[in-house]
């Protein structure tokens, strides 16, 4: 089972290529912090603007570096079904431990069109799939009656990241298929109410920066401490939101870079934050006292 406190990782450039020496050092990172598994090439992994060769790279080399010393999720979804299979392929093939299918954006299928490309993905390829739901960005939410229909059917389908405010869904989700599927928290500030819910872990944002103070809510809220569990939410709010004062990921690419972990380097049509909300941040991680050691 995939639960616990799972990094969503920053992919670093440097230099207008993938700096894999800083994706080692991340790892390493996160290894020695106890996080539960790392997540690459996700929404915090800037995917959409690696290319398909560097997507692959990066997957094949985070599973290598980690050589089992922490659990590797790799995101493979696409908007084209054929897309999906091919990454997700690869991620078998080189070793990684589970894959993310975020539901197609853009085309915005049906139920029955989402029903048919994860059990297209999960068929062809046996390997665990979570499933990725997030309508803010997709456009098109995968309701719990087509997620029970795959669950149903796929055995491999194990789990789903939620990536929504509607506390009504994960409960409907509890509900309808018990405790054996693991619903992951895809919002940092909505963790604590969706493990209340039954959610077993987040994948995490703010873990690229925080993880043992992630895992220590996680842990909490699993062995039902949620007097404990609360007191770190609160803890913890204020820099949860501020990671997403911009767009996700630039805020905590730019708290790595400040914390000496990677370069402040995007890809077009993200790039770097405004002044007044970089000096925002960077303030909010010195309250932290995080060890910022670059600044603005």
């Amino acid at each position: 089972m995939f639960q616990g406190s799972i990094v969503a990782l920053i992919t670093p450039f440097k230099d207008g290529e993938v700096d894999f020496r800083a994706l080692e050092s991340l790892i390493d990172f996160h290894a020695n912090n106890h996080t539960d598994a790392i997540l690459v090439c996700g929404t915090t992994g800037e995917s959409p603007t690696l290319t398909f060769e560097e997507h692959e790279r990066v997957v094949e080399h985070a599973v290598r570096y980690a050589r089992g010393r922490i659990k590797v999720i790799a995101g493979t979804g696409a908007n084209a079904t054929h897309e999906a299979i091919e990454l997700t392929s690869h991620a078998k093939r080189v070793g990684a431990d589970a894959c993310l299918l975020v539901v197609p954006y853009y085309n915005k299928p049906t139920q029955e069109g989402l029903y048919q490309h994860f059990k297209t993905v999960a068929e062809e390829v046996d390997i665990p799939i979570i499933l990725y739901n997030i309508p803010s960005r997709t456009g098109v939410e995968i309701a719990p009656e087509t997620i029970y229909r795959l669950v149903k059917d796929c055995p491999n389908i194990i789990g789903s990241k939620e990536s929504t405010p509607n506390m009504d869904r994960i409960s409907e989700l509890r509900r309808l298929l018990g405790e054996n599927f693991t619903i992951l928290s895809g919002d940092d500030s909505l963790t604590l109410p969706m493990m209340a819910l039954g959610a077993r872990g987040v994948i995490s944002v703010a873990n690229n920066i925080i993880p043992r103070e992630v895992k220590a809510l996680v842990d909490y809220a699993l062995r039902g401490d949620f007097q404990r569990a609360r007191e770190m939410h609160y803890e913890l709010f204020e820099l949860f939101k501020v990671l997403f004062i911009e767009t996700n990921p630039i805020p905590v690419k730019t708290a790595c870079w400040a914390l000496g972990m990677c370069e402040k380097e995007f890809r077009l049509p993200l790039c770097p934050m405004k002044p007044e909300n970089e000096r925002r941040l960077i303030q909010t991680l010195k309250v932290y006292n995080l060890p910022v050691v670059r600044d603005v």
